[in-house]
């Protein structure tokens, strides 16, 4: 399956374990194209420390009149069902979705042509795939990532069409969400990926070692 013929939701969160999750953000693609958005602020589960509201600016008084992460089972349970889920060092995107959520609904293996599991996972990450594909980087962070490859203006440009107009800067759900998405658009509009397919970008979204053995013993194209 060509990474183009399925929709690919880009996700983040803001918030910790402590204090659950704050907010979200979703960007989903198909065929290289942005297709919708979503977010909103989520009521605190626990404490939310003063460090974390440095960075991400969400104050309890803010988020408490809003419904808790939760009740987003089923947007959340059917966007697994319909496309594989992606975020930038989607390790910690896929830790705090399973403080909610241990598992999804069973939903595709979309590295395994048939196949289905209880995992929110695999996930497309775009922090493993420039760090894989660009190993002389100095940084993959989002921020260095997007500036760094000149991606700025075009991210500014999505977030004054979809994010909240008081939510659009880095470490704000959707902002880095978009940021990943157009991460992965630039990435995968080179040439020399141009064929490429899902398994391989679900591959090349792992470390080296057992994850990404797991992941495929196919070919990294399929045609």
């Amino acid at each position: 399956m060509h990474w183009r013929d399925i929709p690919i939701h880009m996700i983040d969160f803001e918030g910790s374990r402590r204090s659950g999750i704050l907010e979200y953000g979703l960007v989903t693609l198909r065929g290289g194209r942005l297709l919708e958005t979503a977010t909103r602020l989520c009521r605190p589960m626990g404490q939310v420390d003063e460090a974390d509201i440095a960075i991400h600016r969400i104050r309890p008084s803010l988020a408490n009149s809003y419904p808790p992460f939760a009740d987003e089972w089923p947007l959340f349970a059917g966007l697994r069902e319909g496309g594989p889920l992606g975020g930038h060092f989607a390790s910690a995107e896929n830790h705090l979705i399973k403080t909610v959520w241990p598992y999804p609904r069973s939903s595709p293996d979309f590295a395994r042509a048939g196949a289905c599991l209880n995992e929110w996972g695999p996930w497309i990450d775009t922090g493993r795939l420039y760090s894989n594909l660009f190993p002389g980087l100095e940084s993959a962070n989002l921020q260095a990532l997007v500036e760094g490859f000149g991606y700025q203006s075009e991210l500014d440009r999505w977030a004054a069409e979809h994010c909240p107009a008081d939510r659009c800067f880095y470490h704000a759900a959707l902002y880095d969400a978009l940021a990943s998405a157009l991460l992965l658009v630039k990435l995968m509009e080179q040439p020399a990926l141009a064929d490429a397919s899902l398994v391989w970008l679900l591959q090349m979204s792992c470390g080296k070692g057992p994850g990404r053995d797991r992941i495929t013993q196919q070919d990294l194209f399929e045609r």
